[in-house]
């Protein structure tokens, strides 16, 4: 590894510094949504048709994270981490000063790069920087941002539309590039690859295409009005492009991809497995506050206040999340609170207005802790085996997945809404009952059960070179 950085103290920041950038792009995803209506009233336009906004943006995430790494090996890590926020910073200044649909979704496209580029990028510069001992700790932190701002989000867009203007979402993000762009010159190394690898084009189109068509499928699928059936077959093209790519990463000598990492146990289970946890939980943000603002008939302010027991059990988790690896080691944690959190998600889906708050929020506060500590121990179980010539191309197919997932998992959840309302007798789609999200979130949970098959494989003395289960051995 050309680059390689001393253990100075410097590098225990680099993990805020790229938790910040988390941050920053998680944040501005998930607020968005809140925001269309003013949004669309700004541009004279009905809220659906932007949403062709929020799609660009996913899928030139999926079409340019396959190539993150090997740019990053090319080019040097700090300098495309430096040049990522500066093109999510600009493009976010653009997106605040759009006058116009066309306006918007360039900007979208611009950012979308800038996210795709940053993300994969920042998260392979902490792992290759921090000894496994540490890796633990230092992936905790780089891991809080994707947990907390889809909980977070909808309740800060709210009060910015509410009280002052959407476009405030994507200029607020200036004063935050600015500070991190600062750090990323003072703190960050740049690092490259051992070898100039020539770039797998072949791969880079294979691969943006299957994420293409799956993503856009689901969020087809997903939509009222739409028809199924060409939703289904989008999605089912995407699976045949992602065998495609199979076969190719498995010939190519250089791939772009690279599927031999699945072949370190460990990472496999958090990319197969993990994938199916992560679709069941990514749904329950979606579900959720529609479960409160229409099932429970409350305002949008009072569903978000609900929605804060969860962000609370989020991030309070976080201080506790490797004390609690440590001591019962990762195989225990991911088969136990895989289990909690799945019995937390059918447990929302029984809720009714009748029930006390007090219940409420304590439903949605172990939901958000679980889900904390699944997401943590996924993303800090991933590293954990992986050698460090292939830092790169794990950190690629690793945010790969994420990415997919994340899309998967709000698509999951408005088709599971969809399917419970046609077996309940509505047809028009868009009025729910709370018999609907009752199914919706039951099926939500069944399929993050499921996936507690797949960590029962694992080896009990998984990620023990991380300090995974060391307390318990030393007792």
């Amino acid at each position: 590894m050309k680059g390689n950085p001393a253990r100075t103290p410097t590098v225990g920041w680099l993990p805020y510094v790229v938790a910040a950038t988390f941050f920053m792009e998680y944040l501005d995803t998930t607020v968005i949504a809140t925001a269309l209506p003013q949004m669309a009233h700004s541009f004279g336009i009905g809220p659906n048709s932007l949403s062709l906004g929020m799609t660009s943006y996913m899928l030139t995430l999926a079409i340019f994270i396959p190539a993150s790494g090997w740019v990053a090996d090319r080019c040097g890590s700090r300098t495309v981490f430096f040049s990522a926020v500066v093109t999510f910073t600009v493009a976010s200044v653009m997106c605040g000063l759009s006058q116009s649909v066309g306006e918007f979704v360039a900007a979208r496209v611009l950012q979308g790069v800038g996210g795709a580029m940053m993300v994969p990028v920042g998260r392979m510069i902490v792992v290759r920087s921090t000894d496994k001992s540490r890796l633990m700790k230092a992936i905790s932190t780089i891991t809080w941002p994707a947990i907390a701002a889809p909980v977070v989000g909808p309740p800060v867009g709210g009060f910015i539309t509410t009280y002052a203007s959407w476009r405030w979402i994507f200029l607020l993000n200036v004063p935050f590039g600015i500070a991190v762009l600062a750090a990323v010159v003072a703190l960050m190394p740049n690092l490259r690859g051992e070898q100039r690898r020539p770039l797998d084009v072949v791969g880079l189109v294979l691969s943006g295409a299957t994420l293409t068509a799956i993503l856009y499928g689901a969020e087809l699928a997903s939509q009222p009005g739409e028809n199924p059936w060409v939703a289904g077959a989008i999605v089912a093209a995407g699976l045949v492009l992602g065998a495609l790519t199979v076969v190719h990463a498995k010939r190519h000598p250089h791939p772009l991809i690279d599927v031999s990492t699945l072949k370190i146990p460990t990472f496999s289970v958090t990319v197969i497995t993990g994938s199916f946890t992560r679709i069941g939980i990514e749904a329950v943000p979606y579900l959720m506050p529609l479960l409160f603002q229409i099932g429970f008939g409350l305002s949008a302010f009072r569903s978000g206040l609900l929605l804060l027991a969860s962000a609370i059990g989020n991030l309070g988790m976080k201080a506790f999340t490797t004390r609690v690896l440590e001591r019962w080691g990762f195989r225990q944690v991911s088969i136990v609170n895989a289990a909690i959190v799945s019995g937390s998600m059918i447990v929302c889906g029984m809720l009714t207005p009748e029930i006390p708050r007090a219940v409420v929020l304590t439903v949605a506060f172990v939901y958000g802790v679980t889900r904390s500590m699944q997401f943590t121990t996924l993303a800090t179980l991933a590293y954990a085996d992986v050698p460090q010539p292939q830092t790169s191309a794990a950190s690629t197919l690793w945010s790969a997945a994420q990415q997919m997932t994340i899309g998967l998992g709000i698509a999951f959840g408005a088709v599971a809404l969809r399917t419970a309302a046609t077996f309940n007798g509505e047809t028009t789609g868009h009025v729910f009952t709370l018999d609907d999200f009752r199914i919706a979130f039951l099926l939500a949970g069944i399929v993050t059960m499921l996936s507690i098959w797949g960590y029962a494989r694992l080896a009990h003395d998984a990620g023990q070179n991380m300090g995974g289960g060391s307390r318990r051995q030393r007792a």
